[in-house]
């Protein structure tokens, strides 16, 4: 079929780049490319294209094109790679840095409509599933044959496993199984050209030259759309035990850590840290969470350790206890003793985004940061103090996933919503302070970007550039995203 083109116009830089207006004529024609109600624009453009999971709105985008196949994601950005009309790709909108969020004339490419699992193949231990995808409905679909898919975060109801690729997120089961990008054999992506990168490959050892797959993962979308992915699977785990505890400081922490890495070595899971504050507040103003512990204790940790052996697992978490308990590292603790009781824990832990709704929208900020473990405490700490030097009645709420590294402080100051800049400013500064990353799981997005560069050298950031300009020479993809052109 051959398309008449449009009339279009110039209009102000988006992400440094001058991109065209979009005018009716593109959108109609973008109307006879695609099959019916795959194009909406207008009344039809649901608020869902346009808020996030954190509430922020942004103006309607003037369409939102719905492709069904790798073809149709192909020939959405060839018409837009030649028009210069910007397109940003959107998932399940549980990202929390503003990188799905259109900005002022762009088009919204959701991967809504590819969200099937293709292929489940058990003897190779991979599978095939589009970027759509969500990611509970991977774990679940897995799980009929005996598999696991190890990723996992507390959104897995709603996250795709597109936009879990392209943040690189890590989750709840990193010290096992590592982050996103190490679950990732293959991918299948569509340059902003259109052409397609079929690159669907089910095997671990492939030195052929430049690993492409990786430049895609963690790049939010900025150099490519991933449309399928191979990710590799598991044998689920015969048993997964979760144990709470509450310890007197941080160096008993620490101390449990190191226990818990001798003691079950590869059974070890999940270690997961609360403040006193995220264990309280959780407990007390998240309806549905039960805490099995008082909440009166300094620290928490959710211990998970998973195997093949369901009396030998148990045997040897509830020997770590007795151990970390004579050696003066436990206040207190409990095992679960059942798949529901296991779930209650770790809904404890999932809950944070519901803790933050109970809040005011303007008096809450959440961050995600990676330091060393030996300073996390010192960071915490410093981290209050300043904020109550600038508004005495905010406070701080801390928890994560202390065997990676990775911190999610949270600020909150009801009293004091005008000085949102502020905080931001100063936890970012503490953070290269510490000599840590701005980004541990969350990506960059839009609202990171101002500070990317206390993360990241001049050099680093210029070759990120390079890229970009290579890849996407008319800035169409997520333009404005991680950096300025």
């Amino acid at each position: 079929m051959i398309l008449a083109k449009p009339d279009v116009k110039l209009v102000p830089e988006i992400g440094g780049k001058r991109v065209r207006e979009m005018s009716d004529g593109f959108i109609d024609e973008l109307r006879k490319a695609f099959d019916h109600g795959s194009v909406l624009s207008g009344a039809d453009i649901d608020a869902r294209y346009y808020h996030d999971i954190s509430g922020n709105p942004v103006p309607k985008p003037r369409a939102v094109v719905r492709p069904r196949t790798t073809e149709d994601v192909s020939t959405l950005l060839r018409l837009c790679h030649r028009e210069k009309v910007p397109v940003t790709t959107q998932g399940g909108m549980t990202g929390l840095v503003r990188a799905a969020l259109p900005n002022a004339n762009e088009i919204v490419l959701s991967m809504e409509r590819m969200n099937a699992i293709e292929e489940v193949d058990t003897a190779t231990g991979v599978a095939i599933a589009q970027a759509g995808a969500p990611l509970q409905k991977i774990q679940e679909r897995v799980e009929q044959d005996g598999f696991m898919f190890p990723l996992d975060l507390g959104s897995r109801g709603s996250c795709t496993i597109g936009g879990n690729i392209s943040t690189n997120a890590g989750g709840n089961r990193v010290i096992r199984y590592g982050m996103t990008r190490d679950l990732i054999l293959g991918l299948e992506v569509v340059t902003a050209d259109g052409t397609v990168l079929r690159g669907l490959r089910k095997y671990i050892k492939n030195n052929t030259g430049i690993d492409l797959k990786q430049l895609y993962v963690g790049s939010e979308g900025i150099l490519g759309v991933v449309t399928r992915a191979a990710i590799r699977i598991f044998p689920a785990p015969a048993e997964r035990q979760v144990a709470l505890c509450a310890l007197p400081s941080f160096g008993q922490v620490m101390s449990l850590l190191k226990l818990a890495r001798t003691n079950l070595g590869g059974e070890l899971t999940a270690f997961e840290v609360m403040w006193n504050a995220y264990y309280r507040h959780t407990v007390e103003r998240v309806k549905g969470v039960a805490g099995p512990l008082p909440t009166h204790h300094p620290f928490y940790v959710l211990l998970e350790a998973s195997g093949g052996d369901a009396g030998r697992i148990r045997a040897d978490l509830e020997r770590l206890l007795e151990t970390a308990m004579e050696n003066g590292l436990l206040l207190d603790a409990t095992l679960s003793t059942s798949n529901a009781s296991a779930a209650a824990i770790w809904r404890i832990r999932d809950s944070s985004v519901e803790l933050g709704r109970t809040f005011p929208f303007a008096a809450r900020m959440g961050f995600d940061v990676s330091l060393a473990i030996d300073r996390m405490e010192e960071y915490a700490d410093t981290l209050e103090a300043r904020v109550k030097a600038i508004d005495p009645q905010a406070f701080t709420i801390v928890m994560g996933h202390a065997g990676d590294g990775n911190l999610h402080p949270s600020v909150y100051h009801e009293h004091t919503p005008d000085k949102h800049d502020e905080f931001e400013k100063l936890v970012y500064d503490l953070t290269g302070e510490f000599d840590g990353s701005i980004s541990a799981e969350h990506g960059i997005g839009m609202l990171k970007k101002p500070y990317l560069k206390m993360s990241r050298t001049a050099e680093e950031i210029d070759t990120m550039r390079t890229l970009k300009r290579a890849l996407d020479p008319n800035n169409i993809l997520n333009p404005g995203r991680i950096f300025t052109l």
